[in-house]
Order: C-alpha cells, then structure tokens, then sequence
C-alpha cells in the first residue's frame, strides 16, 4: 500500500507540474506517446482492430495498470530496504523523463520536469511511508493488539490516507488547469467565421443518400467521423499563434503563412471521401465530409514549386504536425490537378480539434497516412530516397493509393430478418476513379447487380442497394464493385500493412 500511494501521488505531482509545462510532457502520456512509437505496425494495426478509437485509452489504462504493479513491488521492497524503494521510484521518472525528451515533438529539458518532480515527490513519500512500518523477525512481533503495532499501523494509515487525500487535489488541479491551457484555442475557434467559398461544391444531387434504415448518412457527421491518429491529448492551437513553413527543394520563396493569409488566397469546398489505410474489409474507418479550404497546388506553385513532371527537383512533400508527426506524400499527386487541401473547415464549420483545427491537409484518392496531416505546422519539398516520415520508417508504403473497396452496412452481421424482401444497403468508393458498378451475391449464387445512388463526384463514395427476397434460414451475402475504369474490386484478401486492406465484404445472417 505504501507503493501504491506514493506511486499515485508521483503521477498527480507530475499531472500538477505538467500544467506549468504543457500536457504532452506528463509522464502517462510521455511514455504512452514513446510505446507508440515503438510498437510494430502489426501490433498497432491489431489495436486499432480490436480497440478502434478506443485504442489510446486502453494504452493508458494498460499503462497504470503497469505502473500500479511496480509501485506495489517497490513499495514489498521498501519494507526491507527503503532506500533501495525509493531509488525505484526514482527510477520510474527517469523513465518517463527519458520518454518526455525524445519525443518528436519534445521541448528539450522541460519537458522531463514533470517526471522528475513526480519522482522524487514519491520518492521522497514512500521512504517516509515505510518508515511507519516496523518490520519484525517473528521472535520480536509484538503481541496482537500490543501497543507498538497499533501505533504502527495507526500512524501509517493517517500518514497513508493524507498522502492519498492531497495527492488526489493536486490531480484534480493539475488536470483542470490542463484542460485549462487549450481555453485560447477553444475561444479562438469559437470566434471563427468561416468566409464563404470563392468556389462553393456542386449541391448534392438528389438521390445521392440512402434513406434506409441501417445505412449511413452521405455526409458523415463530425461527431461520428473516425478518427485514428498517434495523438494521445489532442493539440489545441490558437488560430492567432497559427503558422505555416513551406521550404525545400525547388521552392524559390521560402515562406511562413499565417492564418489570415491563408484566408486571403481562394477557398474552395469540396466532396472528398476520406479512407484510413487501418481500415479492415468492412470497416468503419471511412467517413465522407465537405471540406473547405486553399488549394495545395495553388499555394505551392506560388512559392515556385513544381511537379517532377515538369522538372520539379522534389517528388516527395513532407507535412510535419504540432505533435512531431511527419506524412510523406507524392508531389505529383498533390499538384496533377485533384482538389488536394489544406482544409480548415468541416461540414459547414471550423475543424474540430480531433480533426485537425486550425488546419490540416486533405488529399482525395490517398490513405490517410499518406496525405492527412492534422494540425500541420510545416511543409517540406525533398525526395523519397531522401527521407522516410513516420509511418514509412515503421515498414508502410511510401506511396498508397486508396483501393476500390464496398461495404455492407445493412444487415449487420448475424441479424435475423424475416422471410421477404430486406433491403441490403451500403457503400462503395475508388477516390479518383469513382464507382460503375455493385454487385451483390447471396451464398454461392450469381452475382446480381444493385441499384446505384446518384453519384456526386469521382472523390466521393457512392451508396447502393439491393431489394433480396430473402428465404428462410442461414445465409452469406458478399459484396463486390466496379471502378469507373472498369476494374473489379478484387477477391484477395490482404491485411493493412503495408498499404490497405482488399477483398470482399460477407455478412451471414439468419432469415426467419
């Protein structure tokens, strides 16, 4: 118990001093944000899976579970050697001092702050919590009840539960005063109003959205947008200390952007899907937004940049974020024409900070790992053969196209319709290629072809569905599209890694 104690007043110690430092540079997220870094693609790939957006709180939770159990083993320890306990403890903040400093976003010395102080205030209060405890050989033990041992275990209670108490109000503090340093970011989106659009996205035609029970909207509210990023506490940055470096090979005017002279080129808004490589087949991490914002090309081209097809040294363009991440990203890709962004709007309003506010890219046509930097704060033009960003160093594609994919959203799995017609619904995408055909095949029967919603454009999903008269009993339907060049979407099945799922979407279902 003594270990325990000291080691939650270490972590709210910590919580308290990182509020005078920043939120990233607490311990829980330091050493969070270093197992990230670390871990495999395939175990991340298996978190996201398993976990989905829930991934990074069930690292936490894995995390003081951990340091639960090594504070209880210094705490055993302390009993016979406390000094030896208390250099455990400080041991742990070393730990969580070394996560804090070479993290890609560190701010140097800093940051260890809070793992230090945390440290040795447990240190420091497990030393003195075994103090309290009298071990004894049994020839010495007091008689049951005597009064040494109640002393004892009296003193070391009080002791215990003031430790407890005041360790409980410096992480209530230090948590409110962290929520507290992002309040400028809060009011100063709050204050946004977006100007509107030199170049308004067509209206969505009629038909575009299914309104069967069971289907998604065509646009994806914020709020249910998916989200998978690196980021254990979201950045919240001040649309006024907001600023953009474009630099590299082949730019002839290096610049630093601020948000009002992003506002000053054109916005345009536009329909753009948006695909997670992490996506499984069937999976819920696609989502479908209007986005408004500056062309990339537009702002590149005015810096002197060109594409490799036109001479252009740099064929590769690194987005660094707020948070150290960095998302490589084909320059041909982002200036052959697609409404590539740098977005600063989402569905009628300012990003959320989950998504990126002040300003994130968005490229139609790539998984997000490369080509959606959130938070971006800087743009480099270099080579591929000169420099691997995040994800590429971790054994991903350096570029990943989005594959044709479809999805059944309608019955769920393993679902009991009744005998008649179900309507099966869902979508299918191939940004930048868009969608000709569905295809819908129950158990081993031919394929049949689904009606098609309206299509908006090429960079959105489309919708479909397909009336089954369903007979009784157990059956497995699948799914498959056709691109707008006239590939089908293939049968084999590959995971995530390197560069995006494939195959077919099967539901089975029980008809009654």
């Amino acid at each position: 118990m003594a270990g325990v104690v000291s080691g939650y007043a270490a972590i709210a110690v910590a919580e308290l001093v990182s509020a005078a430092v920043r939120p990233q540079a607490g311990p829980v997220v330091a050493v969070g944000g270093a197992a990230i870094d670390r871990t495999p693609a395939a175990v991340k790939d298996w978190a996201v899976r398993n976990f989905g957006t829930n991934d990074k709180f069930v690292l936490q939770l894995g995390i003081l579970a951990v340091l639960t159990l090594f504070a209880a083993a210094l705490g055993m320890t302390a009993l016979r050697f406390r000094r030896a306990g208390a250099a455990g403890v400080l041991v742990f903040g070393a730990v969580g001092a070394l996560a804090a400093a070479t993290r890609p976003d560190t701010r140097g010395f800093t940051d260890t702050l809070p793992s230090l102080v945390g440290a040795v205030a447990g240190a420091v209060l497990l030393y003195v919590l075994a103090g309290r405890v009298t071990w004894r050989r049994p020839s010495q033990a007091a008689p049951s009840g005597g009064p040494g041992a109640d002393r004892d275990r009296r003193g070391f209670v009080v002791a215990a539960s003031a430790v407890a108490l005041a360790a409980t109000g410096a992480g209530a503090l230090g948590r409110s005063l962290n929520g507290s340093s992002g309040r400028s970011a809060v009011a100063s989106r709050d204050r946004l109003v977006l100007p509107a659009p030199a170049s308004p996205a067509p209206a969505v035609p009629r038909g575009a959205g299914l309104r069967i029970p069971g289907a998604v909207p065509f646009l994806t509210p914020n709020t249910s947008f998916y989200r998978v990023d690196t980021a254990l506490v979201v950045p919240k940055v001040d649309v006024g200390s907001w600023r953009l470096r474009i630099h590299g090979k082949g730019v002839a005017r290096p610049v630093t952007l601020s948000f009002d002279d992003l506002l000053r080129g054109e916005l345009v808004e536009r329909d753009i899907t948006l695909t997670c490589v992490s996506n499984e087949v069937g999976g819920p991490y696609a989502g479908n937004a209007r986005w408004l914002g500056v062309r990339l090309a537009d702002l590149l081209a005015e810096q002197g940049v060109r594409p490799p097809s036109r001479g252009g040294p740099a064929d590769q363009l690194v987005a660094r974020s707020v948070d150290g991440m960095t998302i490589g990203t084909p320059v041909e890709d982002v200036m052959d024409g697609r409404d590539a962004l740098l977005a600063i709007g989402m569905n009628g309003e300012p990003l959320p900070f989950e998504h990126g506010f002040p300003v994130r890219m968005v490229v139609p046509g790539l998984y997000g790992f490369v080509s959606a930097c959130k938070w971006i704060k800087e743009i480099e033009l270099t080579t591929f053969d000169s420099y691997d960003p995040y994800w590429v160093k971790r054994g991903w594609a350096r570029r990943a196209p989005v594959k044709t994919a479809s999805r059944i959203d309608t019955p769920k799995p393993f679902a009991r319709p009744r005998a008649g017609t179900v309507m099966v619904a869902g979508v299918a995408w191939a940004q930048r290629r868009g969608i000709r055909k569905v295809e819908i095949r129950v158990d081993d029967g031919p394929w049949q072809g689904a009606r098609l919603a309206a299509e908006d454009t090429r960079d959105t999903w489309r919708q479909w569905s397909f009336p089954w008269q369903a007979t009784k009993g157990g059956h497995t339907l699948t799914v498959r599209a056709t691109d707008g060049t006239g590939a089908v979407q293939t049968a084999k099945r590959a995971r995530p890694i390197p560069d995006g799922s494939s195959g077919w979407h099967s539901v089975v279902v029980t008809v009654d």
